[in-house]
């Protein structure tokens, strides 16, 4: 079984499509580091919220090496522990969107992909049907996508 690893960002966008279940789908559980889960509780009010806690395949690991999160000054705390833990755990993959911290866990190679890799994935195992409607929905609740990578997903999945 692969080892995964994911941030806050992608965790959030799932949730807001109702599909935090594709991550379970796709990779049988995910290890998130406490500051994610700690950031996913700071959001208990939004309508989207889930309680990580229940979910027996989303394990919430606390980072041994508290230092080394220290080196990524530029990163908040979930970005930085899941790149720690993810190392700490010899990870398969890392699920991160911001380009900062992609930047970091590819320095500390790191196998990466974001909301729209596991969305791609999906699509490709046949657990969901169409990308576009998916992506759209992130835009309308308030996750910029660029329009050139839209353009550039659903090419290489097969949509217009």
């Amino acid at each position: 079984m692969l080892k995964v690893v994911s941030n806050t960002t992608p965790i959030i966008s799932l949730l807001k499509l109702n599909k935090l279940d594709l991550l379970k789908q796709l990779y049988s559980q995910i290890f998130i580091p406490l500051a994610v889960y700690n950031e996913i509780e700071a959001g208990k009010a939004k309508g989207f919220y889930k309680d990580l806690s229940k979910f027996d395949w989303i394990k919430i690991v606390e980072v041994k090496d508290k230092p080394a999160i220290k080196y990524f000054l530029d990163l908040d705390s979930g970005e930085a522990e899941a790149i720690v833990l993810a190392t700490e755990l010899n990870a398969d993959l890392i699920v991160l969107d911001e380009k900062l911290g992609r930047f970091h866990a590819k320095n500390a190679d790191i196998k990466i992909t974001g909301t729209i890799g596991i969305l791609f994935k999906a699509k490709t195992h046949g657990l969901i049907h169409e990308l576009k409607s998916l992506l759209e929905e992130l835009t309308e609740k308030d996750v910029w996508i660029s329009d050139k990578l839209k353009k550039e997903i659903l090419e290489k999945a097969g949509e217009k």
